[in-house]
């Protein structure tokens, strides 16, 4: 049985550590921030312009005007700040973000990956990933195994168009988790979702890994 959205955001959360600056993505990854473990004290991060987001509103509380990257509207803290654009890619590209939690289209064996755009099909644009995966401590990727097509989505090198080459430290998928150390040592399956076997992730992945269960 596969992980359901929550429970790969769930799985994701747990790479969270106490006083860390972190960046969620579009889709999956905003779901981290309902998982963060109480007690632990997580600053949420917006390409946008935001340090310190609080959780989504309730319906009937949303404020138009208060917004992540992803235009989906968010609450603040009492510890919220609010800057340009300009600061906020500084702090990216300065190194100050602990974590970034990302989705992905593809990821490739040696870490690369393909998260923002598929040639002939309209897009929002490429947003801060770029800037994400060069400039932040760790990249965690949350994405299905495959694709609706049952097309698998690891493989050994990404058909669309790159993100970042080399920039991937950990997958979690619906199936499993792989380590990928950004392609300095080899990659490696280290968990199973519950009801998923090694030999149905091994059919649905063109990438070669090594077992580490």
């Amino acid at each position: 049985m596969a992980w359901t959205r929550d429970e790969m955001a769930a799985r994701a959360a747990s790479e969270l550590r106490d006083g860390f600056y972190v960046n969620l993505g579009i889709g999956i990854p905003t779901l981290v921030a309902n998982y963060i473990p109480a007690g632990m004290h997580v600053t949420l991060q917006s390409e946008n312009g935001m340090l310190g987001m609080g959780p989504f509103p309730y319906e009937g509380e949303e404020d138009a005007d208060l917004i992540n990257a992803g235009k989906q509207t968010i609450t603040e803290l009492d510890s919220s700040s609010y800057f340009s654009s300009a600061d906020s890619f500084a702090m990216i590209r300065g190194g100050h973000i602990a974590l970034s939690i990302l989705g992905g289209m593809q990821v490739s064996e040696k870490g690369d990956l393909a998260n923002w755009m598929v040639p002939g099909k309209m897009v929002k644009g490429m947003g801060g990933a770029m800037d994400l995966v060069a400039g932040v401590k760790r990249v965690v990727v949350v994405m299905d195994h495959v694709e609706k097509s049952g097309a698998p989505k690891l493989l050994k090198a990404c058909t669309l168009p790159l993100t970042g080459a080399g920039v991937v430290d950990l997958l979690i998928t619906d199936l499993g988790v792989f380590e990928i150390n950004r392609g300095k040592s080899p990659l490696k399956l280290t968990a199973l979702a519950a009801g998923v076997t090694l030999e149905e992730i091994q059919a649905k992945t063109e990438a070669v890994f090594e077992v580490g269960l």
